[in-house]
């Protein structure tokens, strides 16, 4: 299959139809067992797209090029952010609600809020149904964070690329914090599987069970043998 090199098409069109600044966004840590969902958003200026650091969806990026990246990206972006919901808050309000949870967070670390926003997937993420209390900003206003203009782009990440600095900004970010628990929890082997399935961190579940920082109603929990009787129930969770 066909490598494909994100570009800045997308972003140019939006400032083509008078955007100041275009931001494009993506969640990393979704299929993840233990840590925070997280959401990475970097914004541009209309002279941002005149070039493009060498950005492709994190997937696609080996650990040492995605740190590599990151300093091109800061000095590249107008602003950029990242946004995290914990295990807690993955658990408490489902997946849909947490992303968006921690989407919210992103952009309200900005300095402003972007006219135009480009989201990854087939739905914008921040308008699901999802109660609208619960992603009122820090300051009790309902909508501050959301830009006027929100455009879901299926693959996103490997076609826009802001979304795609998105990606990587938001991969490197969650990976650090799950590296530094790795010292708190050294049987899952955080430092390598960074809270995903791996065979150490599934042998690490059935000899110690779940963490302070796993997701205790994913469905992994049920093979845990001393974790999936009648009276520990659990859903299933993507």
């Amino acid at each position: 299959m066909a490598v494909v090199n994100p570009d800045l098409s997308r972003e140019q069109s939006m400032f083509a139809r008078g955007a100041r600044s275009v931001a494009g966004l993506d969640e990393v840590g979704r299929g993840a067992w233990a840590g925070p969902v997280s959401v990475g958003v970097v914004v541009l200026s209309a002279s941002s797209c005149s070039s493009i650091p060498a950005v492709r969806d994190s997937k696609m990026l080996s650990k040492s090029r995605r740190e590599a990246l990151l300093p091109a990206i800061s000095s590249w972006a107008l602003d950029a952010a990242v946004g995290h919901a914990s295990p807690q808050e993955c658990d408490r309000h489902g997946m849909r609600a947490a992303v968006a949870l921690a989407a919210v967070r992103a952009l309200e670390g900005l300095t402003t809020v972007p006219d135009m926003l480009i989201v990854d997937g087939p739905l914008d993420l921040l308008d699901l149904g999802v109660d609208q209390a619960l992603l009122r900003g820090r300051n009790g206003e309902s909508r501050r964070w959301r830009p006027s203009v929100v455009e879901a782009v299926v693959k996103a990440d490997q076609h826009c690329g802001s979304v795609a600095a998105a990606s990587v900004l938001a991969k490197v970010t969650r990976d650090r914090m799950m590296r530094s628990a790795a010292e708190s929890f050294p049987a899952f082997d955080f430092d390598n599987n960074v809270g995903y399935s791996s065979p150490t961190h599934q042998r690490a579940l059935r000899g110690y069970g779940l963490t302070s920082i796993h997701r205790r109603t994913w469905s992994f929990v049920d093979s845990i043998p001393w974790m999936s009787s009648p009276m520990s129930p659990t859903t299933t969770q993507r």
